[in-house]
């Protein structure tokens, strides 16, 4: 396996319409490449971001359909990357969506995909409420891939808040977890950073997190600050808010350093939960 991949994360603003949003993702990807990276990450909804159930339903297409799935099989054996395209919306048999991350090697073929498990159900303040279970199906199962430089969890967004997901992909043998995201401004601001140093350090594995940026459809507005950080925590490279591209070199003895450290991967014991006082 290879000792140290360059990685990116290609930071984007997505608008409502599919192909303009692809072609501004793929002249950020071969940026990135011209810049030496050979894993290649982009973020959440890299398709379209729009409001609202109707407005998703009327642009989806199935797997079979969706013109971003060979977009960016082409794009990878154009630029002999390996790229992970955020997600795309998949439309299922039920009539709901997956929100899926397929990661496509560079000869272009999709070797492994993700559907996002948690659902983002929350309510704001001033009013900002989201309800992704309404047009989203869960998915039901972890995803560790093979690549040349080892395991990769992949990971969606809200994901980041669930520790128990990324400590068993980190088990079943990631050393990289991504995590496309499309954060909120006020989630972003209180706990991006955080949530995703805590990912890292709890389980020893380099964490890549491309994310969108800026004002979108209907005045939604993601925080952007792609990250790609170490097992130790230390933050490597920060897009701050602009669209662009960052990289950093992911030296893999540096996973098997910080777990020899603090082996806490080994160190699980059964408990039992007691309430005592109710």
């Amino acid at each position: 396996m290879s000792a140290v991949v360059k990685a990116a994360c290609v930071q984007v603003n997505a608008g409502t319409e599919l192909q303009p949003n692809l072609d501004a993702a793929g002249d950020l990807v071969r940026r990135a490449r011209d810049a030496g990276a050979e894993f290649i990450t982009l973020p959440e909804n890299v398709g379209w971001i729009v409001q609202g159930r109707a407005k998703t339903m009327a642009r989806v297409k199935t797997e079979a359909e969706h013109p971003g799935i060979p977009f960016f099989a082409d794009l990878a054996r154009e630029t002999g990357a390996w790229i992970l395209a955020g997600t795309l919306g998949v439309l299922q048999d039920d009539q709901r969506v997956a929100n899926r991350s397929y990661l496509f090697n560079p000869q272009g073929q999709a070797v492994s995909h993700y559907d996002k498990i948690h659902m983002f159900d929350v309510d704001l303040k001033d009013g900002e409420s989201y309800r992704e279970s309404a047009t989203f199906r869960p998915g039901e199962r972890a995803v560790v891939a093979a690549t040349p430089w080892g395991g990769v969890g992949m990971t969606i967004c809200y994901d980041v808040r669930f520790p128990y997901l990324h400590r068993a992909l980190a088990k079943a043998g990631a050393s990289i977890i991504t995590a496309p995201a499309a954060f909120t401004v006020p989630t972003g601001r209180a706990h991006w950073h955080t949530l995703l140093r805590a990912r890292a350090i709890e389980t020893g594995c380099f964490v890549v997190a491309p994310a969108q940026t800026g004002t979108h459809d209907e005045g939604r507005q993601t925080y952007g600050h792609s990250l790609i950080i170490a097992p130790w925590g230390e933050v490597l490279a920060d897009a701050g808010e602009g669209v662009g591209v960052i990289t950093a070199d992911l030296d893999m003895a540096r996973v098997e350093e910080a777990r020899r450290m603090v082996p806490a991967l080994g160190h699980d014991r059964d408990f039992r939960v007691v309430r005592d006082g109710f």
